[in-house]
């Protein structure tokens, strides 16, 4: 029943968001010439606006859904039920954790103390503070993709000589924050250290909701185990954790590291190249999109943070110059090809796979 909810209610948004009358000035069909540069960004502002009845529609949805499937972890179901619902869990913490990561571009809710707040929550729910959130992704729409500053906010990127000329340690490093092993352990190693204990550590009074997040987890954990015992621990917040940020971690790799991805010197860099020639269009099924709120449609979304995740297929549907990205999918040998990717080669301009030997 609780599959069926869910899936249903999803099926139903999915319909909603279709059948929304929202009023453009573009159409498809209707330009002589393909806009670029600082004209294609600002044909993209019309897009820019919210509906605020469908903002809080999404947020109380699938926070109620969230919550509905969490609490049939704990019901003392036959385990196969649990698992189905610690699943669905993790996929409803995607979605929830990119509608708060829409929320911190102010695409929508903006200006409200109630969403401001539930936000902050969710922030420290999904170990992404608000402090700690805003300046590392800020940074990184700001430089995706330029060679020297790319890694705030993102994986790094060495040039093949660089890498060559770094030391032991610097390579290690280099390796271990674009590893797998590092993105399948997310949880741990991407949000539980890298998005609130360091940052925590490294300015304690600045980033004081990284230690609330950290303490809010281990005390979830204690109080589902002492309660629960093993099973609610493990289906009520490691494996919804586990499984949604170990996803989370690939989805930030994904958009950014693929066969056609571009690398640029600030020199050449601009922000609407970066947008369409370093930011991927994630095919996936509808039912996918929905859980991950639109994230696949990433360079539409880098050409502008602005625009609300709703309205992002209405953009790429009337806007013929973003119809043709450059893309990537969850196919296991897509997913084997981009991981594979290492190094930014100079000469050969695209990204290769470290050469053996080196």
């Amino acid at each position: 029943m609780v599959v069926i909810f869910v899936v249903g209610v999803a099926v139903a948004d999915i319909a909603v968001v279709d059948a929304t009358n929202f009023k453009s000035s573009f159409g498809c069909g209707s330009e002589v010439a393909l806009r670029t540069g600082k004209d294609l960004i600002l044909a993209t502002k019309a897009f820019a606006r919210e509906n605020r009845a469908h903002s809080w529609w999404v947020v109380i949805s699938t926070l109620a859904l969230l919550c509905l499937t969490l609490t049939g972890t704990v019901t003392p179901w036959f385990w196969p039920a649990r698992l189905i619902c610690s699943v669905l869990s993790s996929l409803l913490m995607v979605r929830i954790f990119v509608i708060f990561h829409d929320h911190q571009h102010h695409s929508i809710l903006n200006g409200s103390f109630l969403a401001d707040f539930l936000m902050r929550l969710i922030g420290i729910f999904m170990l992404t503070p608000s402090s700690i959130w805003k300046s590392s992704h800020n940074y990184h729409h700001n430089h995706n993709s330029k060679l020297r500053s790319a890694r705030i906010g993102s994986y790094p990127i060495m040039t093949l000589n660089h890498y060559k000329e770094a030391n032991v340690c610097a390579r290690f490093q280099y390796r271990f924050m674009r590893h797998p092993m590092t993105m399948l352990c997310g949880y741990f190693f991407v949000f539980f250290l890298g998005m609130s204990a360091f940052p925590f550590i490294e300015d304690p009074r600045r980033h004081l909701d990284g230690l609330l997040a950290c303490m809010l987890h281990i005390a979830l954990a204690i109080t589902l185990f002492i309660f629960g015992g093993f099973a609610a621990l493990f289906f009520t917040l490691l494996l919804p954790y586990f499984l949604s940020m170990a996803f989370g971690s690939y989805l930030f790799y994904v958009q950014h590291n693929f066969p056609d991805v571009v690398f640029r010197d600030s020199k050449g860099w601009t922000y609407e190249g970066a947008a369409l020639d370093s930011s991927s269009f994630l095919k996936m099924p509808r039912i996918m999109h929905w859980f991950t709120a639109n994230i696949g449609y990433h360079h539409i979304h880098h050409l502008n943070s602005k625009i609300p995740f709703y309205r992002l297929p209405e953009v790429m549907h009337a806007m013929p110059e973003l119809q043709n990205p450059k893309c990537s999918s969850l196919h296991p040998f897509e997913i084997w090809k981009c991981l594979r990717l290492t190094v930014w080669d100079v000469e050969a301009q695209r990204m290769i796979p470290l050469p053996y030997g080196v």
